[in-house]
C-alpha cells in the first residue's frame, strides 16, 4: 500500500502529563458529595494527556471522535455577545478561540500522526474512530489511517453536506466535510436499528402504488432505511438553540448519529479535540461516559456549561503544565449566605458561577451552578444552597476570566 512520508517522520514517545483533579461538577447538586463520576473533562495538550491515560485506558475506549484543526492556516475567534445580527460580523463581540496555523504541511502531518497513533492504542478491539476533516488535509489523513489501522479497516468515508453563504466565485462552493471511519477488526459495534431514518415520501408512494416497484423487493417501509454515507445536517450557525459561540462547533444531530451507531449505553466515548463539547454532551444524553480534552480554557469552560444541562456528574482535571486563568477579583464583588442560599453581588459581566458549600482547599465540589442564558435574560445572582463556614464560589466572566471567592 502507498504511504506518506515527511522529513523526520517517526512515532515519538510522548512524556505523559501529570493530571491534577481540579473539581467535580454535580449538576444541580445531584450525587453531591460522594458520587465518583466516570466522565472526565481535561485541560491540557492531548498528546501528553493521551499518553497519561494509556495505563488505565489502553484498549478500553469504545468510540473516539476526532475533530482536529483542518490545516486551514487560520486563527478562529469565539463569539461572546448575545442577540447579535449574524449577518453583521463586524458588530460581533469576539475573543480568542483557537489557532489552526502551521509552519508547513510536514509540521501538521506530524502533529496528526502522533495523536492518531495514540488514539489507535486507546481504542477498544470493537471500537471505532471517526476522524473529521475537510478538503485541506483529508487525503493525507487517509494514508496515515491506512498505515495505523490497515487499509482494509476503513469502514466508511462519510460526507457531511451543509448549506451556507460563501465568498467563492471562481469555483464551486465548498460545502462538505469528510469523516473517515476506521475500525480495528471485524467485531466492531454498529447499531443499525439505532440510526435508521424514514424513507423519502416519494419512495413510500412508489411502493404503495405499484407491486412491481423495486423489482419485486419490498422494503420494510415502517422500519426505515440505513442512512447513506452522505449526511445532510445544517451547520450550527443555522441552529440558534444550539449555538455556543465557539468556532467550528458541530451540530448535535451529527454526533448523535455517530454515538448511537458506534457505541452502547455505558460505553466510553472520547473526544480529545472537544472544542464546544458536542461529543461529551451527546454521549451523556444517551447514557454513555466520556473523556473530553482540549488545550484551551475557553473550550473546557464551554464544554462544562453544556455538560451541566445533561444532569450527569463529571470531573474536571488539568495537566500540571496548564493552569486555569485565575485573576484578581474586583473589590465590588461579594457574596452573602442566608438560610435561603447564596446571594452574589457583582458588577462583573458573568457567564457562569458555581458553589462548593464545603470547600476543602483541594478538589472543588460544585453543588450548585448558574450560567448566562444563551439568547436573552440575566444570569441568576442567587443559588438555593446551604453553605457552611468554608463555602467557596467560582466565577467566569463573559471574556473568560476566572475568579474565586471564599465566604
Amino acid at each position: 500500500m502507498p504511504s506518506i512520508h515527511w522529513a523526520g517522520k517517526r512515532l515519538a514517545q510522548p512524556e505523559p502529563a501529570s493530571l491534577i483533579q481540579d473539581s467535580i461538577i454535580y449538576p444541580g447538586g445531584r450525587g453531591y458529595p460522594g458520587a465518583h463520576p466516570a466522565s472526565r473533562l481535561i485541560l491540557g495538550d492531548n498528546l501528553s494527556v493521551m499518553a497519561a491515560l494509556l495505563p488505565e485506558y489502553e484498549g478500553r475506549i469504545n468510540l473516539i471522535y476526532a475533530d482536529p484543526p483542518f490545516f486551514t492556516n487560520r486563527k478562529f475567534q469565539a463569539r461572546i455577545g448575545r442577540g447579535e445580527d449574524s449577518r453583521k460580523p463586524d458588530e460581533w463581540k469576539l475573543v480568542e478561540g483557537y489557532q489552526d496555523d502551521w509552519q508547513n504541511l510536514d509540521e501538521y502531518l506530524d502533529f496528526l500522526y502522533q495523536r492518531l497513533a495514540l488514539m489507535y492504542r486507546l481504542l477498544a478491539p470493537n471500537g471505532t474512530l471517526y476522524l473529521h476533516l475537510d478538503w485541506h488535509a483529508d487525503a493525507y489523513a487517509r494514508l496515515l489511517l491506512d498505515e495505523l489501522f490497515g487499509a482494509e479497516n476503513l469502514l466508511n468515508e462519510i460526507i457531511w453536506v451543509y448549506h451556507g453563504p460563501s465568498p467563492i466565485r471562481s469555483a464551486f462552493n465548498r460545502k462538505h466535510d469528510m469523516i473517515l471511519s476506521y475500525v480495528k477488526g471485524k467485531d466492531y459495534t454498529f447499531n443499525v436499528d439505532a440510526v435508521r431514518e424514514p424513507y423519502n415520501q416519494n419512495t413510500v408512494n412508489t411502493f404503495r402504488s405499484s407491486p412491481k416497484a423495486g423489482f419485486g423487493k419490498v422494503p420494510d417501509l415502517d422500519r426505515g432505511k440505513v442512512p447513506e454515507d452522505w449526511w445532510y445536517f445544517p451547520v450550527v450557525a443555522r441552529l440558534h438553540n444550539e449555538r455556543t459561540g465557539y468556532p467550528t462547533q458541530k451540530p448535535n444531530a451529527l454526533l448523535e448519529r455517530i454515538v448511537l451507531a458506534s457505541s452502547n449505553p455505558g460505553d466510553l466515548v472520547a473526544d480529545f479535540f472537544c472544542g464546544s463539547g458536542t461529543t461529551p454532551f451527546i454521549a451523556a444524553k444517551h447514557g454513555r461516559h466520556s473523556i473530553a480534552c482540549d488545550e484551551t480554557f475557553r473550550a473546557v469552560h464551554t464544554t462544562r456549561s453544556r455538560m451541566i444541562d445533561t444532569g450527569a456528574a463529571f470531573s474536571i482535571e488539568r495537566d500540571s503544565d496548564f493552569a486555569f486563568p485565575y485573576t484578581s477579583l474586583p473589590k465590588s464583588t461579594n457574596a452573602s449566605a442566608s438560610m435561603d442560599g447564596i446571594l452574589l453581588d457583582t458588577k462583573l459581566d458573568l457567564d457562569y458561577w458555581e458553589i462548593d458549600p464545603a470547600w476543602d482547599g483541594k478538589t472543588f465540589k460544585s453543588a450548585a451552578q448558574a450560567k448566562r442564558p444563551a439568547r436573552s435574560g440575566e444570569i441568576p445572582h442567587e443559588l438555593k444552597i446551604k453553605a457552611g463556614g468554608n463555602a467557596c464560589i467560582r466565577l467566569v466572566s463573559a471574556k473568560g476570566n476566572l475568579y474565586q471567592l471564599n465566604i
